[in-house]
């Protein structure tokens, strides 16, 4: 089973890269962040016509994640990260497809830091931590995956001296992603390429991508139930490359499910 995330800043926008990278790659489910579209917007007729089900959760001009499934059955649990009833942003949506749990994600940038911006990704954070840990204790097969706006390492990031103030991997941050590694989550393509530099974004500006300037922000992490599945992986790195694509690129792993 192919299983793929990809931030496509913008679904309307860009949607024939959407479906070109759909029909190349294949994936059996996919979860999708940044849709930058109202719920009503979301095209779901394009994505049928594609082989895929769909369900997500829109908001307008902002945010906004889904998930796809082809030729598997999706039932919803939940379109709000648990926590804080007063959080209208649409960064989480929860499903069980194939049983296992599939988290879907587009945790907050956080940007400028320090700021209210800042402390809003580390209380979401927080509110993600507990409900991995509920997930765990129930020893469930489950994959939190998405944009999860943290460069786990310097490995993870060109020039890493840079960033060092930076939302994206301050220390607040990428401890608490080790934190979710020592829990029992696998991060599955750093298991893959434990030594290499694998990058799924790529900033428009100063030809990054050209330069391979880039930095490590998508990640798929498994629950203990599924370590053994994991079988292959990567980065589809050329998609960033077509016209009007998305500055991130998808990234997949394979389960022998």
């Amino acid at each position: 089973m192919k299983i793929a995330t990809y931030n496509v800043n913008g679904i309307n926008g860009r949607l024939p890269v959407l479906l070109q990278w759909l029909k190349e790659a294949q994936p059996d489910i996919v979860c999708l962040q940044e849709l930058k579209a109202p719920q009503k917007r979301f095209p779901v007729k394009e994505i049928n016509a594609a082989g895929y089900q769909a369900i997500w959760k829109g908001q307008k001009s902002w945010n906004g994640v889904a998930i796809l499934a082809k030729d598997l059955e999706i039932t919803e649990v939940q379109n709000t990260l648990p926590g804080d009833s007063e959080d209208l942003q649409s960064r989480y949506i929860e499903a069980i497809i194939d049983q296992m749990v599939i988290c879907c994600l587009y945790l907050p940038n956080g940007n400028p830091c320090p700021g209210p911006k800042f402390d809003y990704k580390l209380d979401w954070i927080k509110r993600l931590k507990k409900r991995t840990h509920q997930l765990i204790t129930m020893e469930l097969p489950a994959i939190i995956i998405g944009d999860f706006n943290i460069i786990p390492g310097p490995e993870d990031v060109y020039k890493p001296e840079r960033w060092e103030n930076d939302a994206l991997y301050r220390t607040e941050v990428r401890k608490a992603y080790n934190e979710l590694l020592n829990k029992g989550w696998l991060d599955s393509i750093r298991t893959l390429y434990p030594d290499e530099k694998v990058y799924t974004f790529w900033d428009y500006l100063y030809k990054a991508y050209d330069r391979n300037a880039g930095i490590r922000l998508d990640h798929i992490l498994l629950s203990p139930y599924l370590h053994s599945s994991l079988q292959s992986g990567g980065v589809d790195r050329h998609v960033r490359g077509w016209t009007k694509s998305s500055d991130h690129a998808p990234v997949w792993i394979e389960l022998d499910k």
